[in-house]
């Protein structure tokens, strides 16, 4: 079959690029038209951190939607008259924008919390009245171009919150992996065509692979990151089997094949290995779904079908492409023109034969590496990103890091407090719990209780004195729901729940560190099962299980 497919593909070869461009444009088209939808957030039914989310969306009506920050510095102080005339100014602007249902001005008695002690720091919040994945990005747009209008002299203004965050696309991290990847194949092609062929069928894959992405996330929640991984997968596994094609042809022609042959003999060979090895990677990749996260789902869908077009631009694409190549695949080369050494004059093929001598030593030795480098994975601490891992030029790292100098790295990942009692409770316990909150280690401040408009619930913010990321809020949130939130409501008819990004966070980590050995031990189930569908042998596919194991334990502890 994959003999007739590449067949038709050269000699098609015109139709076969003009049905990719076509694909490549039309899916590109859709895609910027319609818009992606991708979550932002991170919940997990069942856990505390979904309850309390629950209970806020459902008590606290004005809260539904999320909430954004314009942060905001001057060194002279942000009490200075003219700089407070020219935010009030600004923050009167955006309450007008449509889906902002209110902005709170550190300026009012409401916001007087949010001006830092030092005074040169400030930030008013921005109440919207959807999640963020849902705000237009007209709104968006329009807030941006306010705070940057307002901006000027010795005011630094930046946004902060999930609906400013930049994201999607080849960032520069992957085209980081594409220049590296140009360089690699020059030197081991030392032909500028020949390099340019794996990176051509890699961004056809990859440019046709994110509009289905962004059209899946309409279908399936889908997280923001979902475009970067599938492009670095994509890059990687287009690269690496266009690679493996491209050299065997090259081999073909050495060897005096006539190109098309060359091509057929290309795709019948290395091109099965692609498609094992692609089908491989889909497994893999599907195996997320035993994770029991929804977003992780549709992350493993859309890398999925990323991987499964590149894939396929690798049969059908490359050997149309290699059509028009023929014979001058070398062309443009960097290296002066000599005859192919022998195979046997091949520094891969002299190491393969030293292995074979002394296989023990080989073995023994790659085990012990291995091994080595995978114990650091017993004590790998899984967590989210947030804004302070974004780039200096996103906004919201800006915001970041202003509030942090501010009012301490704690108000950047705040616990949500949300309670529920009957109508007509006395809510004594929720001031000893406030009480017992602020003598708590590792709390820099409590906010609230904040009451509900229909007066069975409230909420309360906890700042942690750590970040997010900090080990000391993730240690912080297991002794609040064991110890202090039971012991201050004991005897009460109130029940809190931690909740928030940090805590969900949290919780949507220790779920994934559950979950994680049942999904390594599915794929390689998997695996050992097509490969002995494959070579009918269990000694093989035994082999290459162990691999995996030893390789992704390895790679875990790097991590």
């Amino acid at each position: 079959m994959l003999q007739r497919l590449a067949g038709w593909c050269y000699r098609r070869r015109r139709r076969v690029l003009v049905l990719w461009i076509v694909a490549l444009i039309g899916v590109s088209a859709v895609g910027a038209n319609v818009g992606s939808t991708f979550a932002q957030g991170f919940s997990l039914a069942g856990t505390e951190s979904q309850r309390a989310a629950d209970l806020l969306a459902s008590r606290f009506p004005a809260r539904a939607g999320d909430e954004g920050q314009i942060v905001f510095a001057h060194a002279g102080g942000v009490q200075d008259p003219a700089v407070a005339a020219r935010l009030e100014s600004l923050f009167a602007e955006v309450a007008k924008v449509p889906h902002v249902s209110s902005v709170v001005s550190p300026y009012s008695p409401e916001g007087a919390r949010q001006i830092a002690r030092n005074g040169d720091i400030a930030y008013a919040t921005v109440q919207f009245d959807r999640v963020a994945s849902k705000i237009p990005d007209a709104t968006i747009s329009r807030i941006r171009s306010l705070a940057h209008h307002a901006e000027g002299g010795d005011v630094r203004i930046a946004l902060g919150g999930r609906m400013f965050q930049q994201f999607g696309g080849i960032g520069p991290a992957e085209l980081i992996g594409i220049l590296a990847a140009i360089v690699i194949l020059l030197v081991a092609f030392g032909s500028l065509l020949a390099m340019g062929l794996p990176i051509l069928v890699a961004l056809f894959g990859i440019g046709i692979g994110l509009g289905f992405v962004e059209l899946l996330s309409h279908v399936i929640a889908t997280p923001d990151f979902a475009t970067q991984l599938a492009s670095m997968i994509g890059i990687g596994v287009g690269i690496d089997y266009a690679l493996f094609i491209v050299t065997r042809y090259r081999q073909g022609l050495d060897e005096g094949f006539a190109p098309e042959h060359a091509v057929v003999r290309a795709i019948d060979t290395a091109g099965r290995a692609v498609v094992f090895a692609g089908c491989t990677v889909v497994i893999s990749l599907l195996g997320l779904f035993l994770m029991g996260v929804d977003f992780v789902n549709g992350m493993a869908v859309g890398t999925s079908v990323t991987v499964g077009i590149v894939m396929l631009a690798s049969i059908t694409l490359l050997p149309a492409i290699l059509g028009f190549a023929g014979r001058t695949i070398d062309r443009f080369s960097i290296r002066r023109s000599r005859a192919p050494k022998p195979r046997e004059r091949t520094l891969w093929y002299r190491w393969s034969r030293v292995v074979q001598r002394r296989p023990w030593p080989a073995l023994l030795g790659g085990l012990a590496l291995l091994v080595a480098l995978a114990i650091p994975m017993l004590s790998m601490r899984l967590a989210f990103p947030d804004a302070g891992g974004n780039p200096t030029s996103d906004t919201t790292r800006r915001a970041y890091d202003l509030v942090a100098d501010g009012f301490g790295p704690g108000f950047n990942g705040p616990l949500i407090l949300a309670a529920e009692y009957p109508k007509g409770t006395d809510v004594a316990a929720l001031d000893t719990l406030v009480s017992r909150l602020q003598h708590t280690p590792d709390v820099a401040a409590v906010v609230g209780p904040q009451a509900s408009p229909s007066g069975d619930a409230a909420v309360i913010r906890v700042i942690p004195v750590s970040s997010p990321q900090s080990q000391t809020t993730s240690d912080l949130v297991h002794p609040l729901r064991d110890d202090v939130l039971p012991r201050a409501v004991q005897g009460s008819d109130v029940q809190v729940h931690v909740g928030g990004l940090t805590a969900s966070s949290i919780d949507v980590s220790e779920r994934l560190s559950s979950r994680l050995p049942i999904f390594i031990a599915a794929v390689l189930v998997l695996s050992f099962l097509l490969l002995m569908a494959v070579f009918r042998s269990l000694l093989v596919p035994l082999k290459a299980v162990i691999m995996n194991l030893l390789s992704i334990g390895a790679a875990y502890g790097v991590v």
